[in-house]
């Protein structure tokens, strides 16, 4: 999904003409781009704080589970001994699952996560007149090649903002049809 948006953002880059409404208009898109790109930067870190909560639970199964082993050893139960070596190679295997699934999580979101920052750093420039893509890192005026004046640095500020601002509005009616959703359900269950 992500590298649908980023590829829609490069497609913009590259047609960004220098000037009037048309980079107007191009600079919209790219926004809207970059707020994509936030929403699945949000559900990238949904997904690794899910799958640590994961990890934590399939570890304390295990250590319960090694609990339970140590304790039946030393009652000399054997058949409790067998069960509780199969469940600990089970959630020994599931641990470690768990742990690789995470560490590639947390590449890919450091990944997305730069990738996002460069985004933004390419949109700024856009909104300012510059050509983004060719020095992601300046803030210069395109047309005069002077720093960036403080009208562009607010506008970039402004933009940040509804952003953000899109990315809460979205996360907060998601919470709202979820929370319908439920009461909906809650009212079939007493058959109101």
């Amino acid at each position: 999904m992500f590298e649908d948006v980023r590829q829609a953002f490069r497609d913009l880059l590259r047609g960004t003409p220098p000037t009037g409404d048309a980079r107007r208009s191009i600079v919209a898109q790219m926004r809207e781009t970059l707020v994509q790109a936030r929403m699945g930067l949000d559900d990238l870190r949904k997904g690794v704080t899910e799958t640590r909560a994961r990890l934590v639970r399939e570890r304390a199964e295990l250590e319960t589970v090694r609990r339970r082993r140590q304790l039946a050893e030393g009652i000399k139960d054997a058949e409790t001994v067998a069960i509780a070596e199969r469940y600990e190679k089970q959630h020994a295997e599931r641990a470690a699952l768990l742990e690789r699934k995470l560490e590639t999580q947390e590449a890919e979101l450091a990944m997305v996560e730069r990738e996002v920052g460069e985004m933004n750093a390419e949109l700024k420039l856009a909104a300012a007149g510059a050509n983004p893509g060719v020095s992601a890192g300046s803030t210069r005026d395109a047309t005069t090649g002077e720093p960036a004046t403080d009208d562009a640095r607010s506008e970039n500020a402004g933009l940040r903002d509804e952003i953000d601002g899109l990315a809460r509005s979205r996360r907060r009616a998601e919470a709202e049809s979820a929370a319908d959703e439920k009461l909906a359900a809650l009212k079939r269950r007493m058959g109101k």
